[in-house]
């Protein structure tokens, strides 16, 4: 589906660094990674979130948020919102993105109102489910009519910039080693979409048991910058 100028504005301010869901407060467990010397420079970090991408956290969140997209009613949408709650592999990571979902729905709902937000955000709030991050974009995509397609690519691409920026403050590289690691990224990020697309949230699944295992550490690191 082609995407009109409208859209894309969205998705640049949704997902741009200058919006507040606070993804510069969370690491996903890479900073526990950088102190365990896991992740010492750009190649290393460019294989982590690779892994994140194609089989962790990022496969999940893609398939949640193109099933959330296509959730044909109420009980779909609580359905795909309850699992996506569930599926995280350490604490920090459920707060992670239940933190910056509620801060994502809150926002688009106050500077892009719609009546399908507001109905999604009470539908959610009775069942007592926070909803994960990807499953609040989409309720927004849903509600103006965003393409899955490009929906997808944009967040994916989001989250590996944000863990990119997370990265800079913890390892000795530049501003032009992230932009390296996040090119590298690209096919990875498309990859990831086309799977999300012909994948169902009940055969979805993760397969990073080391960055699950370093959110878990992080919980107890004695010095740290990041909350995740």
């Amino acid at each position: 589906m082609a995407i009109d100028g409208l859209a894309l504005l969205r998705l640049q301010s949704w997902l741009s660094p200058a919006f507040p869901t606070g993804g510069y407060a969370y690491s996903h467990g890479l900073e526990y990674a950088v102190e365990a010397g896991l992740v010492r420079d750009r190649a290393g970090l460019a294989d982590w979130l690779d892994a994140v991408l194609r089989q962790g956290s990022g496969r999940l969140d893609a398939c949640f948020l193109v099933a959330t997209l296509r959730a044909a009613d109420d009980a779909e949408l609580l359905a795909v919102a309850e699992l996506a709650a569930a599926m995280r592999g350490a604490a920090e990571l459920g707060l992670e993105t239940a933190a910056q979902g509620a801060a994502f729905l809150a926002t688009v709902a106050a500077a892009w109102p719609h009546s399908r937000i507001d109905h999604a955000a009470r539908l959610l709030r009775r069942a007592e489910v926070e909803p994960a991050l990807p499953v609040a974009v989409a309720i927004a995509g849903a509600a103006h009519k965003l393409p899955e397609r490009p929906l997808a690519a944009f967040y994916l691409q989001s989250l590996a910039a944000n863990l990119v920026q997370a990265a800079l403050r913890l390892l000795p590289l530049g501003q032009t080693d992230g932009q390296h690691v996040l090119a590298s990224l690209e096919q990875t990020v498309l990859a990831a979409v086309e799977d999300a697309l012909i994948t169902s949230p009940e055969a979805a699944g993760s397969a990073t048991p080391m960055v699950d295992w370093c959110a878990m550490r992080h919980e107890t690191q004695y010095t740290r910058l990041f909350r995740s």
